[in-house]
């Protein structure tokens, strides 16, 4: 196993599951209580948006990684989730289905209480990040990774 991917293999963000919202699958991301309530103290109850951007890895052996980059306009908060595609596609899916991302901590109730909703404006961006996710798994060809910003 390369020493790169085992970097990577280390680095995936364990708090990773999708739950029923309304008869719809909500992709979501658990952070530690701390950090969940460090990230709600800066922004509960303020205007704001969330710029998620997403980083394709894929190694042409059919691995897959997507960096999610979640960066508040308030609080100066700016997060980094490295997610195993190949394990939790049906997060991507999801995503690309609903364009809805939740955020949660380990204490919470998922899709009851204490669960932050992110509306993606660009839904045709999660879409697009999903073909290229699958097309990683099947591919020989490196070129592929890349980036969708601003969904």
């Amino acid at each position: 196993m390369p020493e790169e991917f085992k970097k990577l293999l280390q680095q995936v963000h364990e708090g990773i599951t999708i739950f029923d919202f309304d008869g719809k699958p909500i992709p979501c991301i658990i952070f530690e209580e701390k950090k969940y309530d460090e990230i709600m103290s800066k922004v509960a109850g303020k205007p704001l948006s969330i710029n998620t951007d997403l980083n394709i890895l894929q190694d042409g052996l059919g691995h897959v990684f997507v960096e999610v980059t979640l960066t508040f306009s308030q609080g100066g908060i700016v997060e980094k989730i490295l997610i195993n595609a190949n394990k939790d596609i049906l997060f991507f899916q999801s995503l690309a289905k609903t364009s809805m991302l939740a955020i949660s901590s380990p204490k919470s109730s998922y899709g009851k209480d204490n669960v932050f909703m992110i509306q993606l404006p660009k839904p045709e961006k999660a879409e697009d990040a999903l073909e290229i996710i699958q097309r990683g798994f099947k591919q020989s060809d490196s070129s592929l990774s890349g980036a969708v910003t601003g969904i």
